[in-house]
């Protein structure tokens, strides 16, 4: 029997093939070239130009804004890729409209900043089928081990391989990319460019990745400090937050990462269970991206529900904005106490958390996403912690020598590709002068 919005439980198929074809087409089309002239040409190419400041990467953004006014955009995608190399997945999911777009001067003036993320795109998606732009430089006779291949790992084996180092990335699951493969929204980056970006970096060479390696067991800390000259551990956030309530045990209840994953990984949407009456609970982007997304795959209702105001949500206004859009219900200032039914969840309840409130509500649902925040599932054995994520200093050495850290499992920074980004390679420079310094 065919399903439909209406029907009851946590089911697949709630919409056609077509309209879910439709509904997870990419967010942002990209530019064509005639738009991306006129696009660079509202650039003022200011003089200490404020969305520089304003990048984690620090990438020139006025520079390679005018490399692509004047028709050079290979040369603006070198200008972005010397800063990030992953600046191809970062135009996509970077959250802009609080970084450089916010920062732009025209946005100021007028309201509407340079689009600085699309130009980014157009630029670097002219060298992905290319052959890859760097080269190696000679072989150290250095190895280094970069456990996680997420945003932090990969940037950071890439500069190292570039200085001449020979690196083996470690990781956990199947397939690499982090983040960017596994928890972001599939309208964010579709047509697999996450592998495709992964592959085209890993062609630089000297760069080994083995997969279901994960930290405990067989590779333990003493192992790889005795096997590598150094470590670089990018190995993300593993864990999720309980709710501490009543009830999460009943089906229907799951982690938000999960249901995301799930999704990114499914070759049919159409086979992608999802609840009619779908409740969200969480206020960051994991949160927004598992709302819409069910929205998206057929769910009648959506409802987030945040324990604070929406000044204080991680999601950026337009991502809450976003979500507005799709039909998602935001609720404010409310916390859940218990997850109530028989074997499967039918509603949940909340308290206000508003001063003076004493006032519960009930929601109804099948289906229950956790998105309070991960926490490091594992963690390493002699390395400080740090509001219980690896303590780093500014060039990401932990406090075990020979090793570094970056991403999320670090304690520096937001939880964002592009911050994850800039830590892996500035960890790598960092790891080459140490390397480098001890002699060949």
């Amino acid at each position: 029997m065919a399903h439909s919005q209406m029907t009851p439980g946590v089911v697949a198929g709630r919409l056609p093939p077509e309209t879910l074809e439709r509904n997870f087409t990419d967010l942002h089309a990209p530019l064509d070239p005639h738009e991306a002239a006129v696009a660079a040409d509202r650039c003022y190419f200011c003089h200490d130009a404020p969305c520089i400041t304003a990048c984690p990467t620090d990438i020139d953004i006025p520079l390679f804004i005018r490399q692509i006014a004047t028709g050079t955009p290979e040369a603006a995608a070198m200008t972005i890729f010397d800063q990030n190399i992953l600046g191809g997945m970062c135009a996509r999911v970077c959250p802009t409209e609080t970084l450089c777009e916010q920062a732009c001067v025209r946005e100021a003036a007028e309201g509407k900043p340079v689009e600085i993320g699309r130009l980014q795109r157009f630029a670097t998606d002219r060298v992905m089928d290319a052959p890859h732009p760097y080269a190696r430089a000679e072989n150290t006779g250095k190895r280094v081990a970069v456990v996680g291949a997420g945003p932090a790992g990969l940037a950071c084996a890439h500069r190292l391989a570039m200085l001449g180092h020979a690196v083996t990335i470690l990781e956990a699951r199947a397939k690499p990319g982090g983040l960017n493969e596994f928890g972001i929204a599939s309208y964010k980056s579709t047509g697999g460019f996450a592998q495709a970006e992964v592959e085209w970096l890993l062609s630089i060479g000297g760069i080994t990745v083995e997969y279901g390696k994960a930290l405990g067991g067989d590779l333990s800390i003493a192992a790889l400090k005795q096997g590598f000259d150094g470590v670089f551990l990018g190995f993300g956030l593993g864990g999720v937050r309980a709710l501490g309530v009543e009830g999460t045990d009943k089906s229907g209840v799951r982690d938000a990462v999960d249901f995301i994953a799930d999704l990114r990984q499914a070759g049919d949407l159409a086979t992608l269970p999802v609840g009619r009456h779908v409740v969200v609970i969480g206020g960051g982007m994991t949160a927004v991206d598992a709302a819409v997304q069910s929205k998206l795959l057929g769910a009648e209702t959506v409802t987030m529900v945040y324990r604070r105001g929406p000044e204080a949500m991680s999601a950026s206004r337009y991502e809450q904005d976003l979500a507005a859009s799709k039909g998602v219900r935001i609720i404010f200032n409310a916390a859940p106490v218990a997850v109530i039914g028989n074997g499967a969840v039918r509603e949940v309840e909340f308290a206000y958390t508003t001063p003076g409130a004493t006032e519960t509500f009930r929601l109804q649902a099948d289906q229950v996403l956790r998105a309070i925040g991960q926490t490091i599932a594992t963690t390493p054995d002699g390395l400080a912690l740090e509001d219980g994520r690896l303590a780093v200093d500014a060039m990401g050495r932990t406090s075990l020598d020979g090793f570094w850290a970056g991403g999320d499992c670090a304690a520096a920074g937001d939880d964002l590709t592009v911050t994850a980004v800039a830590q892996g390679r500035d960890a790598a420079m960092d790891i080459h002068t140490t390397l480098m310094g001890k002699g060949a």
